[in-house]
């Protein structure tokens, strides 16, 4: 299979879940990374060629696909991650849509509300995290998966929004056992251990305004 490309930032942002799933499931990857002021300052025509005027961009040998999500859902049909039947395939979209409403409002905080927001943000998070900690309970007790017995391209978002609280703050899965066991149970899976542990990833900052 020939390799994917990714163009983003040097960040982890709205690219870092495709780099999870593409990780774990052992394909290639190229990561072209484009530096802010130029993005910003129009050296370069991405900004310009783009459907929507915003990156991650992704290539599948000649075919090009913009949004992040679109892209996780096609890899995620492509990698036979997209659930196995009609409901399955429904439930995963719809644990990823929830799973973008909880980014969206982590991105405002963290580009508009940092200083002022940051405390009453953790202090409601135990309402954004109860419902994932319900999707895993009712789901083999929590044991698998967010739906069925096989990862998903949700599973991978999941996992990347969950990292950003969890370094936002390191104790919010504390009361949510099973969310908890999830995180450590996916990043021990070997390859995606691995690239959670690669200098790659840990140089990345999760935004352009989250400095590790």
């Amino acid at each position: 299979m020939p390799g994917y490309v990714l163009t983003y930032f040097p960040v982890r942002g709205r690219a870092e879940s495709t780099r999870l799933l593409l990780a774990d499931q052992g394909a290639s990857l190229t990561d072209v990374e484009v530096p802010l002021a130029d993005w910003f300052s129009g050296k370069t025509d991405l900004k310009k060629n783009a459907v929507f005027g915003q990156l991650p961009k992704f290539q599948d040998g000649e075919f090009v696909l913009y949004q992040s999500n679109a892209i996780l859902r096609y890899l995620g049909h492509k990698h036979g991650l997209a659930g196995s039947n009609d409901k399955d395939t429904a439930r995963i979209d719809m644990v990823n849509d929830g799973v973008e409403d909880l980014r969206q409002k982590f991105s405002k905080l963290v580009f508009f509300e940092f200083e002022t927001g940051k405390e009453n943000y953790i202090k409601n998070l135990p309402n954004q995290l109860a419902p994932f900690e319900k999707i895993l309970s009712q789901n083999s007790n929590g044991t698998k998966f967010v739906v069925g017995d096989k990862i998903s391209y949700a599973d991978y978002n999941l996992l990347d929004i969950l990292h950003c609280h969890l370094d936002l703050s390191p104790t919010c899965l504390t009361a949510f056992p099973l969310l908890a066991a999830y995180t450590e149970r996916l990043a021990a899976r070997p390859q995606l251990s691995a690239y959670l542990k690669s200098e790659k990833r840990n140089k990345r900052p999760i935004t352009p305004k989250h400095k590790q």
